[in-house]
């Protein structure tokens, strides 16, 4: 009989069969509910935007840049962070898109804070599932 080892010095063929037959025979049960979540549609996405936007991060230091530094300008944020300013708007437009943050601008400059009232939204919204 000839085998086919691995580098853990497990025979393929054995293991695939083995493993499949066990997955097959495995009793599955759904754990029971303990609680429901009542987002879909518009505001299912509306999270799922901030949710990715937050995961990036150096969009996360530009929330807490801001959090600390509440109406600053781009180039404030740009002599914060180690990027160049073209990365930062991109950040800074993903941010405002998603509902993380505001920009009101001021002649030529844009000022940038926290956008109160999506993350009151948002922060609510996690605290049902959480």
């Amino acid at each position: 009989m000839n085998f086919t080892l691995d580098r853990r010095g497990i025979d393929d063929k054995i293991y695939r069969n083995y493993t499949m037959k066990a997955a097959k025979t495995l009793p599955i049960s759904i754990p029971t509910q303990c609680c429901s979540l009542e987002i879909s549609g518009e505001e299912a996405e509306r999270m799922v935007r901030m949710f990715k936007a937050v995961g990036n991060p150096t969009r996360f230091e530009i929330l807490k840049f801001l959090l600390t530094h509440p109406g600053c300008i781009t180039g404030e944020i740009v002599d914060f962070l180690p990027i160049a300013q073209a990365t930062v708007s991109q950040h800074l437009k993903v941010l405002r898109e998603a509902g993380w943050i505001d920009g009101i601008v001021q002649g030529p400059a844009t000022c940038y804070c926290l956008d109160e009232e999506n993350i009151g939204w948002f922060r609510e919204k996690v605290g049902e599932v959480f």
